[in-house]
């Protein structure tokens, strides 16, 4: 682009170096500041607000699927980690470990939260008792830790927030048909709400998730023509319910493995916003999980009558503007 028609010029060029225009925007728009420990972020009011919209919209769906929140530590026992051999070996490269409170050891290491299965799978196995107990439908918001050695904000960082929902069902077809419903709850959130393209499937054995039978994604296409994965929902079967021992009482009478799930996205999501939507500019949003819908510009403000119409405008409705 000439740079005499250029509208922003604190902006690198998108077609020049998309990743560098992606740090620009982020930056110039205060969305964030790099926190003080390496691959941190600061998210700010701003892009907090636009995460607010995205947990509403993610919320009310999940709600209307039969599904309810609730909260686990973020401390995790070591022990309970290496319960499933798969999920401990796709882990253990980016686990942060506590292992002293003050100068005193602790008896064992404890794991700050990657991810909760293991957590969650230790609860559920004092909860289901039966049949009548099943299924379990519940989701978390939370924030979770994975050491990553290449960092980049919302779209990669050693701390990061997202929801995951973590589902027990008696048979293998429920929760098959659990997976495959959330990944359609995802894709439809995508298009209808952050109005990005979308691309869900199954992923492939080296892409699955650690500890998981089958793995499906959400591929987001960006502008500069690759895809951001932007959502998962896995099918666990009863790999974890074996590992845990997760077993209910069926109508039948005999003891029998639960099946589960669990699926995921977090705030990469604002990230995805950013290269789907924005532009040479900078930054643009969707209405719907836009802070700001609208700006009202008085044109001739020295004219009677201009700030005071402005005003009106402005306010919300059944509202009085007097006294401003």
């Amino acid at each position: 682009m000439p740079k005499q028609e250029q509208f922003v010029k604190e902006i690198t060029d998108m077609n020049v170096d998309f990743a560098r225009w992606y740090t620009d925007v982020i930056l110039k728009t205060e969305l964030v500041d790099y926190g003080p420990v390496k691959g941190t972020m600061i998210i700010r009011p701003y892009a907090y607000e636009i995460w607010e919209h995205i947990q509403e919209e993610l919320n009310a769906r999940f709600k209307k699927t039969g599904h309810k929140n609730a909260y686990f530590p973020m401390f995790i026992p070591y022990s309970y980690l290496v319960k499933e051999a798969e999920h401990v070996e796709g882990f253990a490269p980016e686990v942060a470990l506590v292992t002293h409170v003050g100068n005193e050891e602790l008896p064992e290491k404890l794991v700050v939260r990657p991810t909760s299965e293991t957590i969650i799978c230790d609860s559920y196995a004092k909860w289901v008792k039966s049949w009548r107990d099943l299924p379990i439908l519940i989701n978390q918001w939370a924030n979770v830790v994975r050491w990553e050695k290449t960092t980049r904000p919302f779209l990669r960082t050693s701390e990061f927030l997202w929801q995951e929902g973590h589902t027990v069902h008696e048979t293998p077809e429920e929760a098959q048909e659990e997976t495959l419903k959330m990944l359609e709850v995802y894709r439809e959130f995508a298009e209808n709400v952050l109005a990005i393209p979308v691309l869900v499937g199954r992923k492939s054995e080296k892409e699955k998730f650690a500890g998981a039978q089958a793995t499906y994604g959400m591929e987001a296409m960006m502008l500069d023509g690759k895809s951001l994965q932007a959502g998962t929902s896995h099918y666990f079967g009863d790999n974890f319910s074996k590992a845990f021992d997760i077993k209910y009482a069926s109508k039948e009478g005999d003891l029998k493995y639960v099946y589960q799930t669990s699926w995921g996205t977090s705030t990469r999501m604002i990230g995805a916003l950013i290269m789907a939507h924005g532009d040479n500019r900078g930054l643009a949003l969707p209405p719907k999980v836009a802070p700001i819908q609208a700006i009202i510009i008085p044109i001739a403000a020295h004219k009677g009558g201009v700030n005071e119409k402005a005003e009106e405008i402005r306010a919300p409705v059944g509202s009085s503007t007097n006294g401003r």
